[in-house]
């Protein structure tokens, strides 16, 4: 059933280029009209969206070769979000009430084409699940790494929205033993503990290839990189013959207050890449278009039998959203980050 559409609604803009990392001074909460829907169009009312590092490179002005524009300064942030349809022009596909995803995040109403939201169903029993990173990890593991049965699996960036479901869907296809890597003790002892990593890998006194020898003495067969640079220096030195690389991310340049964002140099020795026959590759949703409904599938069956969670956080409200940003830069959440809005 329609709803009166409020006169006016909030939404975050880039206010500054930042020097470094984005911080809550460089954005600036703003209210614009709620427009009518035209032919094909509808108005959602956000339920909630997602805060996710990939922002940085967009404002940082390195999109070249992204499937997602430049933010420029006094542009809307946008990204994932999921909400319920209020208002939609006579004949289009969608109706008041159904509930969707779209990639207008970051303000409490978008005007958004029919066409570029899809509607949710049953096929998760929670809407917030349709937000999760968990179709570029099993893409990845399942079109690129291929994971065997008994496969030793590393998973960089393990506490983060990709990693979190790595590791456990790993477990779910087959692999022997999984080994993350994070930034803290903490969340290392959670991944063991909540996730069911057997090793984790903590950067710091200890080098990461001494770490990585002790928890796998044979090497690794896979390696999910969310990370790159001394991370996938040391997963190479530690691969054994034949192992599968797949690359979904580039935390160390995107996260580096040093860098804008669209860069993440890594040395990596090619001797030993050649010599142990492995395979290295980049992970693009774009040529696997069939992954996500796959994904969906098997992410809801195995909700729904209890042998995997969709672990997140939920920062309430629009004034947190640019705090809860700067607070993914720095590495203080684990798990998906995503923020949840009041209903009506």
């Amino acid at each position: 059933m329609a709803v009166a559409l409020p006169a006016t609604s909030r939404e975050i803009h880039l206010a500054d280029l930042p020097g470094g990392l984005p911080g809550p001074e460089h954005f600036r909460i703003t209210r614009k009209p709620v427009p009518l829907p035209g032919p094909g169009q509808v108005v959602v009312r956000n339920r909630y969206f997602l805060v996710f590092p990939g922002l940085r490179t967009l404002i940082g002005g390195q999109a070249v070769g992204v499937p997602l524009p430049r933010i420029h300064v006094g542009d809307a942030l946008f990204g994932p979000a999921v909400g319920e349809v209020v208002a939609a022009a006579p004949g289009g596909p969608l109706r008041p009430g159904d509930i969707v995803t779209h990639m207008l995040g970051w303000r409490e109403h978008a005007l958004v084409a029919a066409a570029d939201c899809a509607p949710l169903g049953d096929v998760l029993p929670d809407p917030v699940a349709h937000l999760s990173s968990g179709s570029a990890a099993y893409g990845a593991l399942t079109r690129l790494a291929e994971v065997r049965p008994g496969d030793t699996v590393f998973v960089t960036g393990a506490a983060g929205a990709v990693g979190t479901l790595a590791g456990p869907v790993a477990r779910l296809l087959g692999a022997g033993r999984v080994i993350g890597s994070t930034r803290s003790p903490e969340k290392a002892e959670r991944l063991r503990t909540e996730l069911g990593y057997d090793e984790v890998v903590v950067p710091g006194p200890r080098s990461i290839d001494e770490q990585l020898a002790s928890a796998a003495p044979e090497g690794i067969d896979v390696l999910l990189d969310t990370v790159g640079g001394d991370q996938l220096t040391a997963a190479v030195r530690a691969a054994r013959r034949g192992a599968r690389f797949a690359l979904v991310g580039a935390l160390s340049g995107q996260l580096s207050p040093r860098r804008d964002g669209g860069s993440a140099p890594a040395e990596i020795d090619t001797f030993r890449l050649v010599n142990q026959s492995v395979s290295l590759h980049g992970y693009s949703s774009q040529d696997h278009p069939e992954v996500s409904e796959e994904w969906t599938r098997r992410f809801g069956d195995w909700l729904r039998a209890d042998e995997i969670t969709f672990p997140h956080v939920r920062i309430p409200g629009m004034d947190n959203a640019p705090r809860a940003l700067r607070e993914l830069f720095e590495g203080r959440h684990f798990w998906t980050v995503v923020v949840e809005l009041p209903p009506g």
